[in-house]
C-alpha cells in the first residue's frame, strides 16, 4: 500500500495480494526497490517502486523471512529472525549474526554516527558497533 499527501488521496493496493504474511519492509535512499519479508513463505521479495508509488518487477530477493529489516550504506540487507542474517545487493548471504535468544524480531541503526545496530530479540535489546552506517 501507498499513502499520497494529496487531499483527495485514497490508500490504495500497490501489489495484487500474493503474499502469505507481510511482516517487514525496507527501501534504501535511492527510492528505487521496496524489499518485502513474507515470513509466512519464508521468503523476502525486491519489488521495482514506480513513480506513482506503485510496485512492479515483483521478484525473489533470498529464501528468508523475516519479523524485521533494516539497510546499511552499502545497501546490505538485515534480517531477522534466528539471529539475523546479512544479504548484499544481489540477494546473496554475506554475514550471519549469532543472537543468545530463540527469535530476533526488529533491527534498526542508531547512534550520533548511525554506526550502532539494535536488535530487539525474544528478551533483551542489544546493541553492536558496526564499520558500516545505516542508509538514510
Amino acid at each position: 500500500m501507498f499513502i499520497s499527501s494529496h487531499p483527495t488521496a485514497r490508500i490504495s493496493s500497490a501489489s495484487p495480494p500474493t503474499l502469505s504474511s507481510p511482516t517487514a519492509s525496507s527501501a534504501p535512499p535511492d527510492g528505487n526497490t521496496l524489499y518485502v519479508a513474507d515470513i509466512g513463505a519464508s521468503r523476502t521479495y525486491a519489488y521495482d517502486i514506480q513513480a506513482d508509488g506503485s510496485l512492479t518487477n515483483k521478484r525473489l530477493f533470498c529464501e528468508l523471512g523475516s519479523d524485521g529489516m533494516t539497510l546499511d550504506n552499502e545497501g546490505n540487507l538485515y534480517l531477522t529472525g534466528r539471529g539475523v542474517t546479512v544479504f548484499d545487493k544481489s540477494g546473496k548471504q554475506i554475514e550471519h549474526i549469532d543472537v543468545p535468544e530463540p527469535w530476533t524480531a526488529n533491527i534498526t541503526f542508531g547512534g550520533k554516527d548511525r554506526d550502532l545496530l539494535f536488535i530487539t530479540a525474544s528478551k533483551n535489546v542489544y546493541g553492536l558497533k558496526m564499520r558500516v552506517k545505516g542508509a538514510q
